[in-house]
């Protein structure tokens, strides 16, 4: 989970680079699921999940009433 949240963060400036491989998202975000012992809503992608669920970005309106009582908990503290 740690390669991809970096990767993310270094691309976070740089629209035109290239994304973390699909399956490294899935994988770190079923981590992060794990950390939080709850799922993220499936309304959310992958990169949104991580991004969210960490701090990195915060959560719309939308997505602060779809993850219910889950958004008390973020950020997650992955430490």
């Amino acid at each position: 989970m740690e390669w991809t949240l970096h990767h993310l963060d270094l691309i976070a400036h740089l629209p035109s680079a290239a994304e973390p491989p699909a399956e490294t998202l899935a994988a770190a975000r079923a981590s992060l699921e794990k950390i939080a012992g709850a799922p993220i809503p499936a309304s959310f992608s992958d990169k949104d999940a991580l991004l969210v669920g960490t701090g990195r970005r915060a959560p719309t309106d939308a997505e602060t009433a779809a993850l219910g009582g889950l958004a008390a908990k973020i950020p997650l503290v992955l430490g």
